[in-house]
């Protein structure tokens, strides 16, 4: 089974932003999916023709029975031919674009009245399908909230704009009576109501002034509360269509047996941050002991070799210090890069030559992002040093980055004296081009081109596959 970052950059034109918005979509789209006690599917256009989509990913609901139990991912149709199929058809936006189209299955209308529950659910899934349709859902959080956050099915309640309690499932009127609460939800003030139960009184004071900041300002809120030995996961979610604020859903869990176990793998996860940490000293270490005996060699070829090792050391250990900063195995790029321009710029010496970035690189794994992280200052300072051979001529290296769904394209582009004519990459004895040629190819699975540019200078261009590999 093809992924959904697979099955976008096979079939369709969709840019790298566009993309992220639509996996972070497919990340939250369950909740909307239980709301709605509906079948979802999501068709992207298809590349190459006016009027076909592909379904690119497919959701069940957890509260009902599925009217779709076959698997349509893959599968190809008309607009038309969505629309027919389905009970409604929501655009998505992505800055005001439409990008795909989200389409839902529900079997037959009930003809009995819904339950207080089932209207409630109705409610929020009708508000959080607007949102969708306006590009304001879903709200930017981070992908590890996301995927440890509550379900409908676990406790959910609706706030008014007021914070007032208008609704709460058994489930989470349960979950509030473990903490110690000994009356009804509704009717309440939540941020009042939970800090009166919080075992510290900072924290309360805490809650109620950020639900109250949330429901003003349309932030996403999430908290885990402590109380009489329970510990509650809370989720809310502002509700917000044409710009007026509808309240907020609120998503309840009790997760006290979740966190015991999770303290365990927390204590795993900082010894492995740590190990991060202390390869970052130790390779900042071997770089500084190389500098210093750079800066005590009298050999002018030695000094410029154990400058460049230096560079290459400080390179890796920019990665590993990322590493250990966050939690997961997936680098930030642009922060690296950015982080690792001045010191390129330093080798290049000073001012003399301006590197500029610009495009976003994104996000890649961290056994991916290390050799891409050495293959561009290798780029760079290769450009420096082939392309601006006097030492008092000034220039220009960019770097320009374009991310789509399948492919990061990368070029290094230099307004220097540009390549000789008998150039040859493959045929070339320089140890940068060597190294950053060798990483590209085995360890990134991309390829490295080198070309003169339209408007003089040179252009390295490096494209790598974005799409995350299987274990």
């Amino acid at each position: 089974m093809s992924t959904l970052s697979e099955l976008l950059a096979e079939h369709t034109d969709l840019y790298g932003e566009a993309v992220d918005h639509l996996q972070q979509l497919v990340g939250e789209w369950q909740l909307l999916a239980d709301l709605s006690f509906a079948d979802l599917m999501l068709w992207a256009p298809r590349r190459g023709t006016a009027d076909e989509t592909v379904c690119v990913s497919q959701c069940r609901p957890t509260t009902a029975a599925t009217v779709r139990p076959r698997d349509e991912v893959g599968s190809i149709a008309t607009p038309d031919e969505v629309r027919r199929a389905a009970d409604g058809v929501v655009s998505v936006r992505w800055r005001g674009e439409v990008i795909a189209a989200l389409s839902s299955a529900s079997g037959t209308v009930r003809p009995r009245v819904p339950s207080p529950l089932e209207a409630v659910y109705l409610d929020c899934s009708q508000l959080l399908s607007q949102m969708i349709s306006e590009g304001t859902y879903p709200m930017p959080e981070q992908a590890e909230v996301i995927h440890s956050s509550p379900r409908a099915g676990d406790g959910l309640v609706r706030l008014s704009r007021a914070g007032m309690v208008t609704f709460a499932s058994p489930n989470a009127q349960s979950a509030f009576h473990r903490m110690g609460l000994a009356v009804d939800l509704a009717g309440q003030n939540l941020g009042d109501l939970t800090q009166t139960l919080m075992t510290d009184s900072l924290d309360g004071q805490e809650l109620q002034e950020r639900l109250r900041t949330s429901l003003v300002d349309g932030d996403p809120l999430r908290i885990e509360i402590d109380a009489s030995g329970a510990t509650i996961m809370l989720r809310a979610l502002p509700l917000r269509t044409a710009g007026i604020a509808r309240g907020a859903v609120v998503l309840v869990r009790d997760v006290t047996e979740v966190k015991r176990r999770d303290r365990a793998l927390l204590s795993k996860d900082a010894t492995i941050r740590e190990i991060h940490h202390r390869v970052k000293n130790n390779l900042q270490t071997v770089a500084a002991l190389l500098r210093l005996q750079g800066r005590r060699s009298g050999n002018d070829e030695v000094r410029d070799a154990l400058t460049e090792a230096v560079r290459r050391v400080s390179s890796i250990a920019l990665v590993h210090e990322m590493l250990s900063m966050t939690v997961g195995e997936d680098v930030d790029l642009d922060e690296v890069v950015s982080r690792l321009v001045p010191i390129m710029a330093e080798v290049a010496g000073g001012n003399r030559v301006e590197i500029r970035r610009t495009g976003s690189l994104g996000v890649l794994e961290a056994d991916r992002a290390t050799p891409l992280v050495m293959v561009l200052a290798e780029l760079v300072q290769n450009a420096v040093e082939h392309g601006y051979t006097d030492d008092e001529q000034a220039g220009t290296v960019t770097i320009a980055a374009n991310r789509s769904a399948r492919w990061l394209d990368i070029v290094v582009h230099d307004d220097g004296a540009g390549l000789p004519a008998d150039f040859d990459l493959d045929q070339s004895k320089q140890l940068g081009l060597h190294i950053a040629r060798t990483l590209v190819a085995s360890d990134l699975g991309g390829t490295l081109t080198l070309t003169r540019a339209e408007a003089g200078g040179t252009d390295a261009r490096v494209r790598v596959d974005t799409v995350r590999r299987r274990a």
